[in-house]
């Protein structure tokens, strides 16, 4: 009695109305039985494996045997020897079998006792089933295909036929190595390839493949279902050697592999270095900043030229370096804090984290100016510089004097940003500090400040004066009269032209110290300003009242 099955439900909700009935159908106990929605009942006879269970679209395989309440069968798979096939959730079957099945794990058997009303309702189906049956199935869910709707538009359907490994899925800047055939409904060929890469956001042969290959897992084999809209529209594509062409409207068969990809990533937020992953690294842990790592190095222009290369020579030592000291150019420091041991990696920079608009003599040639490079890293091994939970509290205030030191240096060779760095690293070591004795917490309050006050001249020259603010009053925070903390802010202020506000910083600093030089002359340059601002205002105020009064005049005129 398959035909019945495939009758399309008589009455109640359609897919799209569906109730959500929760999980509880899914975790039943053997021998228990429970309402799942509408009169539907579930009792479980044999518990399934895992935890997944079917869901709309999926094709699923189930035998059954079907019975009305006083025992009588009307039909049975079991007695045909041949499994049922249908798609879930697209009307093949009776509502009841669509909601109840979806609530199935593999290899479970259970029985649904289904009321009329999301079987056969007031017809039933002669002659065997009557009027406003109520009817139980005893059925085992063998096994089920997974098909999605990529798009959530009906516009490509997908089938898993071989599950993939693992559970990454490529993104749109990864370069994915793919295989396929395409067909026409009727088996036509019209496209083929046993191994091609492409670049997921640039897509190949037609919009499904990118789509497709975005929700796979590596070695997955799919059967996707292609619309028009996703394969080659009106127009169609015109015959190629040995592949048919593909008429206007076509809906496509396409039997695709994703057999493997490289992982492409932006190391920085403007997409000006970009990291090709050539070789997967070992575990998680990756270099920090003042890490030393050791590579081996390819550098090349656009055209091929070498310009460098450490650590591949017969018996020559990888190259040695601590990331974030400019040993190496910054975009090359950048990537290397996102890679693990052992992975190798093609390195992509612009010429604003190379060697910039100033020809470089390299090693092996000169990289011409504004040159984008290209580098071959094999990250060999790395020690990371010690964090903070790894050590004692005399340890981090040690470290952060340490770092204050380092901060010094670099801001003295008028190396600003690296020396923002290393004083917010220096802050970060003694951040927590309620394990500190009362003696290590005076000194690590007055690394504190110190840090602190050196990071807000760093911002003011790197012209970040909102950063500027933001750290001075943390130091004012811990000493409220400070004098450089007021100086340095009432600065900051005066470029974010929150004049009354720097007023305020430099007449407290006077009170606290009323013959500061530094802070008299900042004194003098506010009134300047406050002066021209006046001035400013007062103009844009004289003209807005004078075009007021000509059109006040103008009024009267009229």
């Amino acid at each position: 009695m398959d035909e019945d099955f495939e009758m399309p439900p008589v009455g109640g909700m359609n897919g799209d109305d569906e109730m959500d009935f929760g999980d509880d159908a899914s975790f039943l106990k053997v021998g228990e039985e429970k309402e799942i929605q509408q009169g539907l009942k579930k009792k479980l006879l044999k518990e399934g494996e895992g935890f997944e269970t079917p869901e709309n679209g999926d094709e699923v395989e189930v035998h059954y045997t079907g019975t009305l309440l006083d025992g009588t069968k009307f039909d049975s798979s079991r007695d045909r020897g041949t499994p049922f096939k249908f798609t879930l959730g697209q009307g093949q079957v009776i509502k009841g079998w669509d909601i109840g099945i979806k609530t199935m794990k593999k290899g479970e058997n259970a029985v649904f006792t289904i009321p009329s009303e999301l079987a056969y309702g007031e017809s039933g189906s002669p002659p065997t089933i009557p009027a406003n049956a109520t009817l139980q199935f005893d059925v085992e869910l063998l096994s089920w295909s997974s098909v999605k709707d990529i798009c959530k538009d009906g516009g490509v359907f997908k089938k898993i036929v071989a599950a993939g490994e693992k559970w990454e899925t490529p993104k749109d800047l990864d370069e994915v190595l793919v295989k396929y055939v395409a067909k026409l409904e009727d088996g036509t060929v019209v496209g083929k390839s046993d191994g091609v890469e492409f670049t997921v956001k640039d897509g190949y042969f037609c919009p499904a493949l990118a789509k497709a290959v975005k929700t796979m897992k590596k070695a997955e084999k799919v059967l996707l279902t292609v619309k028009p809209q996703y394969g080659f529209g009106e127009k169609g594509k015109p015959a190629s050697a040995g592949e048919a062409a593909v008429p206007p409207n076509a809906t496509l068969e396409i039997e695709l592999e994703l057999v493997s990809w490289k992982t492409v990533s932006e190391v920085t937020d403007d997409n000006k270095v970009i990291k090709k992953i050539l070789k997967e690294g070992e575990g998680y842990e990756r270099p920090n900043e003042g890490a030393v790592v050791k590579v081996k190095l390819i550098g090349k222009l656009g055209d091929g030229t070498v310009f460098l290369k450490k650590g591949h020579g017969e018996g020559e030592e990888p190259f040695e370096f601590k990331t974030d000291e400019e040993q190496v150019i910054d975009g090359l420091d950048k990537a290397l804090l996102k890679m693990k041991k052992g992975e190798v990696a093609l390195v992509t920079i612009d010429p604003v984290y190379a060697f910039g608009s100033t020809e470089s003599k390299q090693e092996l040639a000169v990289v011409p100016p504004n040159s984008t490079v290209y580098y071959e890293v094999d990250l060999v091994s790395f020690d990371k510089e010690r964090e903070s939970w790894d050590m004692n509290t005399e340890e981090k205030i040690e470290a952060a004097g340490k770092k204050k030191e380092e901060g010094n240096a670099k801001f003295k060779a008028g190396k600003y940003a690296l020396a923002s760095k290393r004083y917010e690293k220096a802050v970060k070591y003694i951040e927590y500090d309620s394990s500190f004795s009362e003696d290590e917490k005076k000194q690590a309050k007055a690394l504190k400040v110190a840090c602190n006050l050196n990071d807000a001249a760093c911002k003011l020259k790197l012209k970040e004066y909102r950063q500027a603010e933001k750290l001075c009053t943390k130091v004012l925070e811990l000493e409220s009269t400070n004098v450089k903390a007021l100086y340095r802010r009432a600065q900051a202020y005066m470029e974010l032209a929150d004049l009354d506000l720097a007023e305020f910083d430099v007449k407290k600093a006077l009170e606290v110290d009323p013959d500061n030089r530094e802070v008299k002359v900042e004194q003098r340059r506010l009134k300047e300003k406050m002066k021209e601002f006046n001035k400013k205002e007062a103009k844009f105020y004289g003209n807005m009242f004078a075009k007021l009064s000509h059109i006040f005049v103008d009024f009267k005129r009229n």
